[in-house]
């Protein structure tokens, strides 16, 4: 029997426009106004610059301003570089690469959304019938259930940062709900039509970040088939031509790079030694990983996930839950077979949960829906007023404590108010403040009751730190100043830079103080930047170098940067 029991009045759909609104609010703070970080939002962004203002062998040959960089695949840095050639000259080069970034988050939360409407809109998925009638339509019910995945999809703590970043992990994420989509409707309809376009959907994430995912996911396709109990006479056939239509999309950018050698040699086994070393045998770290990371960046995703698994426990051959379950199992499988697992494993699992929740809140019970919510409001409401009395305290220095807090962590910095941004801020948690109360006061029976103030709050929190706290962040986390700097003293004959800067370093430099470092095939140069994590030992590069300039980042106490000059006999 079905575990679902919902009237009509528990299925209203959120407004289109309050959705659009609500994706808005959520991926431009963070976009707008953020200096390339020193992670590898930095290093990412460095790719796209090269590109965009290099040869064409950047674009078959990912670097940063020569640091070879092809493991990954090209493709997120091929749509940032071409929003960087297009909007570069009326937004400037970091906020025109990022508009690559909102339109593969739109592509996800589309993909997410219509995925949830058309499992949600299936009879297999629809509440049972009430004695008087009065039970919700299939298409109201699957729009429901599609709202209610997006804001817990929006609400997924782990999903947050990488999603306002130019790395090939979003990318990733809204590739694979593609893929989701996609899956179910061959699921629906087996034909070469929907297997072909699960092959564009593979292939573009072989471009994007190897050909491991998506191996993983022809296997769990294939075991979809088996429960939906699809012929494999058909099944087969149909999965052996998505593999070759994603070997077709891949194929142009492997086979132009062997071919046209860019700078005397081919990123394809640079690429395939990336790839074969995702994979290793099962082993405790990444079990550790999961467990420890996973409570937190599945929030709150994955307690809702964890209950439809029980309350459809004996429905284990329906589409709207076997697609999803099977999509975490394999990503799950996948994560522990990986030797050194990063957040990109993670993300893998974040758009099947947030279906798999969106199931389990039918089932949910008032009273754990209740606990969930005076917990998000409770917690995100503290968190806001810890943001705005920290915002306060580094302003006028009073409380004196947090003050200090602050301020000790980016020493030189002098605080400012930034009037827009304390507006956007203020509307904000406003607009928190209307949302509780509405929860409260009318407590609404609709299905997505239990995760809008989640969602809610996470964004509320985002918000204020990308508007009250950017300015600190850039300048605790940018190179911009220190890459000036070394600029500023630069000799006027310099003709490259040679450096042992990491990747995220390596793109501040070049794109904040210009500095022309050595191409992929250019020999060394008389120049050297030096990168020195060492504290209280000074380690000088091998050779005979004289200094020219040594600098930091003032938040930086271990990091040293210095400029040396090749001493000619």
């Amino acid at each position: 029997m079905k575990p679902v029991r919902l009237p009509a009045s528990a299925v209203l759909a959120l407004p289109r426009w309050g959705l659009f609104a609500l994706a808005m609010l959520y991926i431009l703070p963070g976009v707008i106004g953020r200096d390339p970080w020193k992670n590898d939002d930095a290093a990412s962004f460095g790719i796209m610059w090269t590109m965009a203002h290099g040869a064409w062998q950047d674009w078959l040959w990912p670097n940063i301003a020569g640091m070879s960089m092809p493991e990954e695949g090209p493709l997120m840095f091929w749509l940032g570089a071409l929003c960087i050639k297009l909007f570069g000259g009326l937004f400037g080069d970091v906020l025109a690469a990022r508009i690559a970034t909102i339109g593969v988050f739109l592509l996800g939360v589309l993909s997410l959304w219509y995925t949830t409407f058309n499992l949600g809109r299936r009879p297999e998925a629809q509440p049972l019938r009430l004695a008087f009638g009065g039970q919700p339509e299939p298409d109201d019910f699957g729009r429901t259930l599609a709202d209610a995945a997006l804001l817990i999809y929006l609400g997924c703590l782990g999903f947050l940062q990488h999603s306002h970043e130019t790395t090939s992990e979003p990318l990733l994420t809204a590739l694979l709900a593609l893929t989701l989509y996609r899956s179910v409707r061959y699921m629906e309809k087996p034909c070469w039509r929907n297997a072909a376009l699960i092959g564009m959907a593979l292939g573009l994430m072989t471009l994007a970040r190897g050909w491991v995912p998506p191996a993983f996911l022809l296997v769990a396709l294939f075991i979809c088939t088996r429960f939906l109990a699809i012929p494999a006479g058909k099944a087969l056939p149909h999965l052996l031509a998505s593999l070759g239509v994603a070997v077709a999309v891949t194929l142009p950018w492997l086979v132009a790079a062997t071919i046209a050698q860019p700078y005397g040699q081919s990123p394809q086994a640079s690429w395939n030694t990336w790839n074969m070393a995702q994979l290793a045998l099962p082993s405790l770290r990444p079990l550790q990983i999961l467990l420890r990371d996973g409570v937190w960046f599945f929030w709150p995703a994955w307690p809702f996930a964890l209950w439809a698994g029980y309350a459809w426990r004996r429905q284990n051959n329906l589409l709207h839950i076997v697609v999803p379950t099977t999509f975490v199992l394999i990503a799950t499988i996948m994560l522990l077979m990986h030797p050194a697992p990063e957040h990109a494993q993670l993300l893998m699992l974040v758009p099947p949960l947030a279906i798999m929740a969106a199931f389990g809140l039918l089932t949910v019970q008032r009273g754990a829906i209740n606990a969930i919510d005076w917990f998000s409001v409770m917690v995100l409401t503290l968190g806001a007023a810890l943001l705005w009395l920290f915002w306060y305290a580094q302003l006028t220095g009073w409380p004196p404590k947090p003050a200090h807090n602050v301020l000790r962590l980016v020493p030189g910095y002098v605080p400012e108010v930034n009037w827009l941004a304390l507006v956007v801020a203020g509307a904000a948690t406003l607009g928190w403040f209307l949302l509780v109360h509405w929860r409260v006061s009318r407590r609404p029976s609709v299905l997505w009751r239990a995760v809008v103030l989640s969602s809610g709050g996470v964004i509320l929190i985002w918000i204020l730190w990308m508007t009250l706290f950017l300015p600190l962040t850039n300048y605790n986390k940018s190179y911009a100043t220190v890459a000036r700097q070394a600029a500023a003293v630069l000799p006027a004959d310099t003709d490259c830079v040679t450096s042992n800067a990491g990747p995220a370093q390596r793109a501040s430099f070049a794109y904040f103080g210009k500095l022309p470092f050595n191409s992929v095939d250019q020999p060394q140069c008389r120049l050297l930047l030096w990168q020195d994590y060492s504290r209280g030992v000074r380690r000088d590069p091998p050779g005979d170098w004289t200094l020219l300039w040594e600098g930091r980042r003032v938040s930086d106490r271990s990091e040293r940067f210095r400029l040396f000059r090749r001493t000619v006999p």
